[in-house]
């Protein structure tokens, strides 16, 4: 198979992990998901928890960035060489072009979309869902408490979007940064699966 690399951003329950990793098993192919979080957090020297966490809300937040300060080697001190958020991104970005330039791959957040966008074979995809969908999914299969769980969803997007923009001046939801756009309350998990699957290949056959 010629190399491809599936990025894919995702709202909160949409189920956009799951959708990537049944996509790379059926391709035969590497997932990075959390593994990529512990690349990052190695190359930067940054705690992984630190890592996970900032792709969850904007960087924009002086308090925010000076508590994370102190998780890291160089303490506050760092802060005045390199802002942290930035070390972190500059990271992230040296790892998810090294992953791509070695294999096939499919990537979870992390901006990689963006990141790679100049690829020729990256494929950037978008996962949604509806709110009621997404709140059932995160209950059932997450785990999450029900309780207050449409705002945590809610809020947590607001945070990958302000993220997004932050790093990369674009808005997160803009369709027209993806190559293809799945609502996986119409089409379910497997049903998105295989429609990305089909597409990969359609696209692949006519390179």
């Amino acid at each position: 198979m010629q190399k491809v690399i599936i990025t894919i951003s995702r709202e909160f329950g949409s189920g956009g992990r799951l959708v990537g990793q049944k996509l790379a098993d059926e391709l035969g192919i590497a997932y990075y998901d959390r593994k990529l979080i512990e690349l990052v957090a190695k190359e930067s020297g940054l705690a992984p928890e630190f890592i996970e966490r900032s792709g969850e809300q904007s960087a924009s937040s002086l308090l925010f960035s000076l508590a994370t300060t102190a998780h890291t080697p160089g303490g506050y001190f760092m802060q005045y060489e390199t802002p942290v958020e930035s070390k972190a991104f500059f990271a992230q970005t040296s790892v998810i072009k090294e992953l791509a330039e070695k294999e096939s791959c499919v990537i979870v957040g992390r901006c990689a979309g963006y990141i790679l966008r100049d690829n020729p074979s990256c494929i950037n995809v978008f996962v949604h869902g509806n709110l009621d969908d997404r709140v059932k999914r995160a209950t059932e299969l997450y785990g999450q408490n029900p309780e207050g769980l449409a705002d945590k969803l809610i809020k947590t997007d607001k945070g990958r979007a302000n993220y997004h923009r932050y790093h990369t001046g674009e808005s997160w939801t803009d369709v027209r940064a993806y190559h293809l756009t799945v609502n996986t309350a119409v089409s379910g998990i497997d049903g998105a699966v295989n429609t990305l699957q089909a597409y990969i290949e359609n696209r692949l056959n006519k390179a």
